[in-house]
């Protein structure tokens, strides 16, 4: 345990809750695309695929924390962690608000051609995860990273005059 909490720099106990909770979501993640490659299977056979998923999404996270340590600026390797459950979190709850939000506004696929529908849709989501990353950013304790990054994102989309930035 020693040697896992040096080699991502955690330094009180509390800090774990960040390598348990990313692991649990990765693992749930695993089941859950486990349900969607086999389900007529048996449980077993879910088992199985949730393993081998979980190990190759494991995989691909290391490496993308490989790449992203040098170019994320974050104080501990732990806080990696928390930028990644963030996003996923954010991800997840901007479709689950859009989702309603498009509904309210009376737009479906039947009423309106589908381009144009996934269009909005994805124009009303990608909105409302702009506002949510700064939130769950600032929940998490990684505001000013989050902060940062939405500015980052808003000059790529040419925003800029939202920013107040010379």
């Amino acid at each position: 345990m020693q040697k896992f909490k040096q080699h991502w720099e955690i330094q009180q106990n509390w800090q774990l809750i960040f390598p348990v909770l990313g692991l649990l979501g990765l693992i749930y993640s695993s089941y859950k695309l486990s349900l969607v490659f086999s389900k007529d299977f048996s449980i077993y056979i879910n088992v199985l695929i949730t393993v081998v998923l979980s190990f190759i999404l494991l995989k691909l996270t290391l490496f993308l924390f490989k790449k992203l340590e040098k170019k994320w600026i974050l104080t501990y390797k732990w806080e990696m962690i928390r930028v990644f459950i963030v996003f996923a979190i954010t991800g997840s709850s901007s479709v689950f608000i859009g989702r309603p939000f498009i509904k309210l506004l009376g737009i479906t696929k039947d009423n309106l051609n589908p381009f144009i529908y996934w269009v909005l849709f994805i124009f009303i989501t990608m909105v409302f995860y702009q506002i949510l990353l700064v939130c769950f950013g600032w929940l998490f304790g990684q505001f000013q990273f989050f902060w940062n990054f939405e500015k980052k994102m808003l000059r790529r989309f040419g925003l800029k005059g939202f920013l107040n930035e010379k």
